[in-house]
């Protein structure tokens, strides 16, 4: 059985990533790209699916681990009656082949070690054939081949389809084993040395993260949080995917089980403003950039997510032969939402350009163009019924969060060009749909008896999405209606403090059975909320409950079972560390809502 979620921590290399648990066991990886079939699926499964433990023999959880400072760098340390070792996880930013490297040290006495490598490429439902050449032990089955060595050798052995090392490391010795992927029809890639890709790994993230302009009072938080954002970018492109990982459940035991490993317009505004805040103007810009080839086409055909490289075709199929992550079924791969109809993407892409615009990004010569399509297509379709942000798989409705977007696309476009009237554009038939989508959402989406916005028109139910208002500029943080909104989120849909996506009527709306936890990201909403409105120590508050629940090296999931008091959901999720950096930007005055 898998371990629990919080106790996972992330390693990668700016294409892929892998989570180690407390065991010493990586449980989860996917070679060469984020999206690509899983090699180590134990975390939806088994051992039996793929996993690689490494740790002292007989001993279970590490006694303490943490991040080599501000780095991807992982350190677990063991100790046991024999002895103290520690062993140092990571993946070294690659020219080509991807590497796994595994160093193992000893500080005191001495402690036996054993090391279980159980590949199984096609998310764990292929056992490659292995055999022995110059030094390694060579997996390949189909397009797959890894190669594993150790630094000084170490004796290996196959058993049960498996390679085994059994070793002993005293006090200052050291032995480091590489796994490189590579295709199977290609020659042996080329031998990196370990210990000196743990230096160019630890100098390449400690000067990235040296480049932080924050220097406020939770500045270790929000660097990692950073790192964690970079490390789930895919370097070749500048996306930036949602998670790591696919369906880790949003209920333990439930259906609400979906493939995160793609790149979400949804996250966009947010991701540019941080990056743009705190001085990654490069990442900003790859990420920018990203955006407009994804995006590229007709206005029609816009997706709420796209591949690592823009790719529009994500099927989504289910695979059997997992279990689920604690019998969590099913387990999905691909995402059938891409089809979805979200009108709230047009006004995340135009708000997206127009922060790049803000923030000094070198402009691109099409991107107005582009700006100008989407919000001629809004204007013939803001009124229609859709999917809303949160991936409603039920009937369409009209979410009153993808209303105020539209709202949003009209504003930023009307601003542009009243700030440059030569980029072109119909300024004031724009204006004019700012006011119409304005008065219809204060008219339908508000429900005057309770004092707040709702869901979609007509409706009861409450949406956190609502907390966004004041913050994209909507309305202004002291109108009451805004305030009513943000009580009565709080009145209805928190629980222990956090807050849930929607209250349970509007969770049969979603067409699916079950529940879910309280949502990370919309906590962090509620805080800058809180913040705007004008509770400030209650913001201060709800920011610091939010930052306990980070697991012991910093990484939050998608979402938090309170009564449970455990991660829920795919992990580490990059809107979730997005909505921290937000959070704590607003509260040190570095960032204010549009």
């Amino acid at each position: 059985m898998a371990a629990l979620i919080e106790d996972y921590a992330l390693i990668g290399d700016l294409q892929t990533a892998a989570l180690v648990g407390r065991d010493g066991s990586v449980d989860w990886l996917c070679l060469p790209r984020f999206d690509s079939a899983a090699c180590f699926a134990a975390l939806l499964g088994d051992e039996d699916n793929g996993h690689w433990r490494l740790a002292p023999d007989g001993a279970g959880a590490c006694t303490r681990r943490a991040y080599l400072k501000d780095s991807l760098a992982l350190e677990s340390v063991w100790e046991t009656a024999r002895g103290t070792v520690k062993v140092t996880d990571f993946m070294p930013q690659r020219d080509r082949a991807p590497d796994l490297v595994r160093i193992v040290e000893g500080v005191s006495g001495q402690v036996d070690m054993r090391s279980v490598l159980r590949l199984r490429f096609d998310y764990g439902d292929i056992v490659p054939w292995i055999r022995r050449t110059d030094g390694h032990r060579v997996a390949v089955a189909g397009p797959d081949s890894a190669w594993l060595r150790s630094e000084p050798p170490v004796p290996t052995y196959g058993r049960d389809y498996s390679t085994y090392s059994e070793f002993t490391v005293g006090a200052g010795e050291k032995v480091a084993f590489v796994l490189t992927w590579h295709p199977s029809h290609e020659p042996r890639p080329r031998l990196v040395d370990p210990h000196e890709a743990l230096e160019h790994c630890l100098a390449d993230w400690r000067a990235w993260a040296d480049r932080c302009q924050y220097e406020g009072p939770h500045r270790d938080a929000v660097v990692r949080s950073l790192i964690t954002l970079k490390a789930l970018t895919y370097a070749p492109t500048g996306g930036i995917v949602a998670a790591p990982t696919t369906s880790l459940p949003e209920e333990i035991g439930g259906v609400r089980n979906w493939d995160y490993r793609y790149c979400w317009l949804r996250d966009s505004t947010l991701t540019l403003k941080a990056l743009l805040s705190l001085g990654y103007e490069e990442e900003a810009t790859a990420w920018r950039d990203w955006l407009l080839r994804a995006v590229a086409g007709k206005p029609s055909d816009l997706q709420i997510m796209y591949g690592l490289g823009g790719e529009r075709r994500l099927p989504e199929r289910e695979l059997p032969w997992l279990a689920g992550y604690e019998r969590s079924q099913p387990v999905r791969v691909g995402n059938g939402a891409v089809g979805q109809l979200q009108l709230d993407v047009y006004g995340e892409v135009i708000d997206s350009l127009h922060v790049a615009r803000r923030g000094g990004l070198l402009a691109k010569p099409h991107a107005w163009n582009i700006q100008r399509h989407f919000l001629e297509f809004l204007q013939r379709h803001w009124r229609e019924p859709d999917e809303g942000l949160w991936e409603i798989r039920g009937p369409r409705r009209h979410f009153v969060h993808s209303k105020v977007m539209a709202w949003v696309a009209a504003d930023r476009a009307v601003r542009a060009l009243e700030a440059d009237p030569g980029l072109g554009g119909d300024v004031d038939a724009w204006r004019t749909m700012r006011d119409e989508v304005h008065r219809e959402v204060c008219a339908r989406g508000y429900d005057a008896e309770r004092g707040t916005f709702t869901q979609y028109y007509g409706s009861r139910e409450l949406d956190a999405a609502a907390l966004l208002i004041p913050r994209v500029g909507f309305l202004p943080p002291d109108d009451p209606r805004v305030v009513g909104t943000v009580d009565a989120v709080r009145r209805e849909l928190t629980c222990e403090g956090f807050v849930r996506r929607y209250s349970l009527e509007g969770r049969r709306v979603d067409g699916l059975p079950g529940d879910e936890g309280t949502f990370l990201v919309c906590s962090f909403w509620l805080a800058d909320a809180l913040y705007l409105t004008g509770r400030t120590k209650e913001a201060r508050k709800l920011f610091e409950q939010l930052l306990t629940l980070r697991n012991d090296v910093g990484l939050l999931a998608e979402e938090y079972a309170p009564g449970a008091g455990r991660l829920l959901g795919n992990f580490p999720q990059a809107f979730s560390h997005i909505g921290l950096v937000g959070t704590a930007l607003l509260l040190s005055g570095g960032d204010t809502a549009d």
